[in-house]
């Protein structure tokens, strides 16, 4: 990929016919699975845990699509997996096993990854049967990355880490976890000294997963602490020191994508659904209003998905993508409650879909980073610091 620029650039892009051809086979993969038993829809959407759905799905070539076909990869382009992602979003497809793997740590491995690391770990995502969290974020230092705090020491042929991840999305039931942490001393240069490894969550002593609830009573969220836990050198992802580098460009893979406006797509649907055309002119215009909102994201994050087809590394424009996707995904199920109240709406299952969606929705803010680390990234692009 080509190096990071500082200039905005949203250009025009439009899915192929292979993308538009590719989301008419999948919506048959969907509808099949389904009548199978292998999944039914699910309010979490992405987050939603189903093991055998996505080793359904990497049994079809519908993981690592975008990868080598050296590693079982498909070969085909960001624009193509992101009609497949729409669909499977849409679709309210239980996807978390595979998710992050597929989505990100894969992409981070194939990049910086020895090769004996891409043929041990790569195989496994694109069958749909390994899965992977992310261990950035730790206590008190929110979405501020350069102030980690965890450590890695040499030791011998290994490295023994100490500190603490929290939010980690799926620690307690994920095979590996990617950690970001500081194998250097602080200095000057807050973003030097920073590395990545490869956590086994099964195998790694001194190594423990503690749970978070939210207030809807799910547990999604984990507390990972390493207490001097092991890890041999094979573990290193990337050089030591190059951590920075590698998580900006693991980021600008999880910012712009579509699930950072569709995740409650469910709730807007359902709720027209329920309305029909019945709706009265003031509840039609906020539907409206949400529905114009959601097409100006959906053309943002195409073009992001075109960026990184062309090599390139949007930090910038998939901030934007992020920032925007949290205040609509939050926006969508309060304005949906309103519109409910004033048309008198007494269908349970969508007023329990829309409850969830707010009691969840402050969620948003710290997955992928926190509004005001992301409106920082956009300010230095656009140089206004």
């Amino acid at each position: 990929m080509k190096a990071p620029q500082t200039h905005l650039r949203f250009p025009h892009t439009v899915l192929p016919p292979s993308a538009e051809q590719l989301r008419v086979e999948f919506r048959e993969f969907l509808a099949k699975e389904k009548e199978a038993g292998t999944w039914e829809r699910s309010r979490k959407s992405w987050g939603g845990w189903k093991p055998g759905f996505s080793k359904a799905l990497g049994e079809a070539g519908y993981l690592g699509m975008t990868w080598p076909k050296e590693y079982g990869g498909g070969e085909r382009t960001y624009l193509e997996r992101y009609a497949l992602t729409e669909e499977m979003l849409a679709a309210g497809a239980p996807s978390g096993f595979h998710w992050i793997a597929d989505r990100q740590s894969g992409p981070v491995i194939l990049r910086f990854g020895t090769e004996d690391q891409k043929r041990r770990y790569l195989p496994g995502i694109i069958a749909g049967e390994t899965s992977f969290c992310i261990g950035m974020s730790e206590p008190d230092s929110g979405s501020d990355l350069a102030s980690v705090r965890t450590r890695a020491v040499r030791d011998g042929d290994g490295w023994r880490v100490t500190g603490t991840k929290i939010w980690t999305s799926n620690a307690h039931r994920a095979d590996y976890c990617i950690l970001f942490c500081r194998t250097e001393e602080p200095s000057e240069k807050r973003h030097a000294g920073l590395s990545q490894f490869i956590v086994d969550l099964g195998a790694t002593e001194g190594l423990t997963v503690r749970p978070i609830f939210n207030i809807a009573g799910s547990h999604d969220f984990n507390e990972v602490v390493f207490d001097n836990a092991y890890l041999p050198n094979d573990c290193l992802l990337g050089e030591p020191g190059n951590g920075w580098e590698q998580v900006t460009s693991e980021l600008s893979l999880e910012r712009a994508g579509p699930d950072r406006f569709l995740t409650n797509l469910a709730v807007l649907s359902d709720l027209v659904g329920v309305l029909g055309d019945g709706a009265s002119t003031e509840s039609a215009r906020a539907i409206g209003r949400l529905f114009s909102h959601l097409s100006v994201l959906r053309k943002a994050s195409i073009s992001v998905a075109g960026l990184l087809e062309a090599g390139e590394l949007p930090n910038v424009e998939s901030a934007i993508v992020k920032d925007l996707g949290t205040a609509f995904q939050q926006e969508l199920p309060a304005i949906a409650r309103v519109v409910a109240s004033a048309e008198r709406v007494d269908d349970a299952a969508l007023l329990d879909l829309i409850e969830n969606a707010i009691l969840v929705s402050p969620a948003y803010t710290i997955q992928g980073g926190t509004t005001e680390i992301l409106r920082g990234i956009i300010a230095r692009g656009l140089r206004l610091r």
